[in-house]
C-alpha cells in the first residue's frame, strides 16, 4: 500500500529487498483510510505514477506486477498465481 508517507528511497529499497529474496510477484495499491481511527492518507498517487512504478518493477525483474489505485494483494491473484506456476514448474 502506497500513500502512507513513504519516500521514493524507501520504496526503491523495499523493491530491491523483495527482489533480493527472489520475490517476483508484486502488487502496489493506494492506501485508503478504513476508519477515522486509522492512519490518514498522506498522499494520493495518480494512476500515471502507478503505471510508472509498474514499469520500474518489471525492469527490476518482477515477473507479475499489478499496480494501480484500487489494486489490493488479492487483485487477480488467481491469474497471477497460474502464470507464476507455469513459469516455475514444480514450485
Amino acid at each position: 500500500m502506497l500513500g502512507l508517507g513513504e519516500t521514493t528511497e524507501e520504496l526503491l529499497e523495499t523493491l530491491a529487498d523483495l527482489r533480493a529474496v527472489d520475490c517476483d510477484t508484486l502488487t502496489l495499491g493506494q492506501y485508503l483510510t478504513p476508519t477515522l481511527k486509522h492512519i490518514p492518507v498522506a498522499r494520493y498517487l495518480p494512476p500515471e505514477e502507478f503505471d510508472a512504478l509498474a514499469v520500474l518493477a518489471r525492469s527490476l525483474g518482477f515477473r507479475q506486477v499489478a499496480s494501480g489505485p484500487f489494486v489490493r494483494s488479492s487483485y487477480h491473484a488467481d491469474e497471477m498465481v497460474d502464470v507464476h506456476a507455469d513459469a516455475h514448474p514444480g514450485a
